[in-house]
């Protein structure tokens, strides 16, 4: 062997890079990001404060920050200082709250807002405020906390921390969203003189009356910052898996644990802070994730947690930024940063759904035991009794009691001044309640037979947000309109929202994971769109949007029953010539092909069918939940899982509640009168826990 020159080992040395220079060569690139990262921070804090009411220059600015400026530059900056801080602080405790629960339930879409941690939050600090009492900032914040964290457990229980599938726990997260969010509507409903203020906050609000509150918070969410660095190397770990972060040392139980008090910790900060900022939570981490995919080194929870509470602050204050620059100079006051945080956090989400491959995890089948036809015949007979029942009773009963004899004198033409006046208000709104539940109730049929999914309702499916954001835009825009224009206007944005999920979820095969997931996303965007549209044309009258949002029959006419009655007849025909199509939908996604059946075709006739009448329903009585879940699957229960039983059974039993509770809303409470939407939830509410619980166990 001819031995190597002289100097050889050494040139070699020379060209190969040592431990520590590859260690500054991999630390080059993190530092670049985290350096571009603040100074696009920096350029958006100066456009905040440089933004407002009254003019102030870069000059005006410097001169307020070294003690030369004048007064009102003093007031401005102590006005637009808080909105800053607040921004900047709220912004790193929801990044790294994402950041935390993405983390230990291995899902991107996991987010204080999709396993309701802002609801709870939310609902938590609204119940105080009905109570009336006046709490220090600490406690207000531990009812925050206690609130999130007990929807947060609730939502992972459900979802098995998100072993099932990111469309289970975003559909487990929205539905105990859902059903918080009822609850706090109907507080703000009921108590409105002392949660006034409460629904632009629940939008999502940094501004602040000084720096108190953030003074206050900042021990809080350092504290929360350092717990979750503490967790990096866990976090890290259990990346790899429950396996394998157990054969390496990890408690995966007490991560999961410590994650979940840490992340609802710095949620519950920021929601006593400035409300739910809506999805803030889940486009910090993802964007920090993006960007560590390219930046080497980045990946490690150790940079991440930082880095995801600079990009927490980016989003927040862009949001913030682009707010005022979009709108008006005073409409920007009263419109919460929130809103444009979730529009942008909402389409985060719809891209994130497009990229997950459809794991079939949210869909178990619509499955039901076998019943006989001499049961049927019974339960529709029964519900048939029933529905009648509620018929007359939800026309006698209310803040006035009327007899029968009086039903049958206002039938004839007979009836007193006083009577009649009561029975001309008050069939209408029996009427449009039966009709619609009816209508709510078969189109949730439709659609979980279609998406093969228990769980799932048209406004899962942005369905229903879109066809409320039509009707309260026509409500808002255009006052006193016709019950023509805002059906008009419910359907057509009912259609336009249903095109544009089923065209997403639709590229690259339609899957029903995807379906879900998107519906979810693009409802969000719509509800956000709803919030901005009354903050911007009506601020001071947000009661109106608010009864509309909850489902309300309260001044209706028979012009509103019209549109409602007239899809009932078309659609439902369209429906029952479909049912052995949705039988076989229903079972998988193989068998319906092998039987000839066009799984695409079926597919978009019968959604459409089912966002028809979600839009005629919703233009007659405002948006209202849990129909569409509860009356289906009650259904299936009675009579099995044949639609030619199912859907006329659906029918029954959505008028049937939507009726009781129109009637419940209208008596328990009066003169107060409670919308059935909110009645519904209460009641709809429970049951899905229930479904859920029944559905993991299974």
């Amino acid at each position: 062997m001819t031995p190597s020159a002289p100097g050889a080992t050494a040139t070699r040395g020379a060209l190969t890079p040592g431990p520590s220079t590859a260690r500054s060569a991999a630390r080059g690139p993190v530092v670049l990001a985290f350096v571009l990262g603040l100074v696009v921070l920096a350029v958006l804090c100066l456009a905040d404060l440089l933004q407002g009411t009254a003019e102030l220059g870069v000059g005006d600015l410097l001169g307020a920050l070294v003690g030369h400026g004048d007064t009102a530059t003093a007031v401005l900056l102590d006005s637009r200082l808080p909105r800053l801080l607040a921004g900047l602080l709220v912004g790193a405790a929801l990044g790294v709250s994402g950041l935390v629960l993405q983390a230990i339930s291995r899902n991107p879409l996991a987010s204080p807002d999709t396993l309701a941690v802002n609801a709870g939050a939310y609902t938590a600090v609204t119940t105080v405020a009905v109570v009336g009492l006046a709490v220090p900032f600490y406690l207000q914040g531990t009812i925050a906390f206690a609130g999130g964290l007990l929807a947060a457990l609730l939502v992972l229980l459900l979802a098995r921390g998100g072993a099932d599938g990111p469309a289970r726990l975003v559909l487990a997260g929205s539905a105990i969203a859902l059903a918080l969010n009822a609850l706090t509507t109907t507080l703000l409903v009921l108590f409105q003189e002392e949660t006034r203020g409460l629904f632009a906050w629940g939008n999502g609000t940094i501004v602040q009356s000084g720096t108190r509150g953030v003074t206050l918070a900042l021990p809080v969410v350092v504290l929360g910052l350092l717990g979750a660095l503490l967790l990096a190397r866990r976090l890290d770990l259990l990346a790899l898996g429950d396996d394998a972060a157990r054969v390496l040392g990890v408690d995966v139980r007490s991560t999961r644990t410590l994650g979940v008090l840490t992340a609802v910790l710095l949620a519950a900060v920021a929601v006593t802070v400035a409300g739910p900022l809506g999805f803030v939570g889940l486009a910090a981490p993802v964007i920090a994730r993006l960007v560590a995919r390219r930046v080497r080194g980045l990946g490690r929870h150790a940079l991440l947690v930082p880095f995801a509470a600079l990009c927490g602050m980016l989003v927040v204050l862009a949001a913030d930024v682009a707010l005022r620059l979009v709108l008006p100079v005073k409409a920007s006051i009263t419109v919460p940063t929130g809103v444009v945080t979730t529009l942008v956090g909402a389409a985060l989400m719809v891209w994130l759904a497009l990229r997950l491959r459809d794991s079939g995890g949210a869909a178990n089948g619509v499955r039901g035991r076998p019943r006989s036809r001499a049961r049927a015949v019974v339960v529709l007979v029964v519900l048939s009794v029933l529905v009648v029942v509620a018929l007359v009773a939800g026309l006698l009963l209310g803040d006035r009691l009327v007899l029968l004899g009086d039903v049958a004198n206002w039938l004839a033409g007979t009836a007193g001044r006083q009577v009649g006046f009561v029975l001309d208000q008050r069939v209408p709104r029996v009427l449009v309640a039966l009709l619609a539940g009816a209508a709510l109730a078969l189109a949730g049929a439709v659609v979980q037979g279609v998406c093969r999914n228990p769980l799932a309702e048209p406004g899962l499916l942005g369905v229903s947000a879109g066809a409320g954001l039509g009707a309260v835009a026509v409500v808002v825009l255009v006052p006193g309109a016709a019950a023509g224009p805002v059906a008009l206007a419910a359907v057509v944005g009912a259609l336009a929202t249903f095109a544009l999920v089923y065209g997403l979820a639709a590229r690259g095969g339609l899957g029903t994971d995807r379906l879900v997931l998107v519906g979810v996303g693009v409802a969000a965007a719509a509800g956000a769109a709803t919030s901005l549209l009354v903050l911007v044309v009506s601020p001071w009258d947000t009661n109106l949007a608010l009864t509309w949002l909850s489902g309300s029959t309260y001044g209706r006419s028979m012009a509103q029953v019209v549109p409602v009655l007239v899809a009932l007849v078309v659609l439902t025909p369209v429906a029952v010539h479909l049912r052995r199509d949705l039988d076989v939908l229903a079972l998988d996604e193989d068998t319906p092909r092998v039987l000839g059946v066009a799984v695409g075709r079926s597919r978009l006739v019968l959604l459409t069918v089912s966002a028809l009448l979600t839009a005629a329903a919703v233009s007659a009585v405002g948006v209202i939940g849990f129909v569409g879940l509860v009356a289906p699957h009650a259904a299936r229960a009675l009579v099995g899982a044949r639609h030619v039983r199912v859907l006329p059974v659906a029918m029954l039993l959505g008028a049937l509640l939507v009726s009781v509770a129109d009637t419940i809303g209208r008596t328990a409470f009066a003169p107060v009168q409670l919308p059935a939407g909110l009645v519904t939830a209460v009641v709809g509410a429970p049951y899905f826990v229930w479904l859920l619980w029944r559905d993991r166990r299974a």
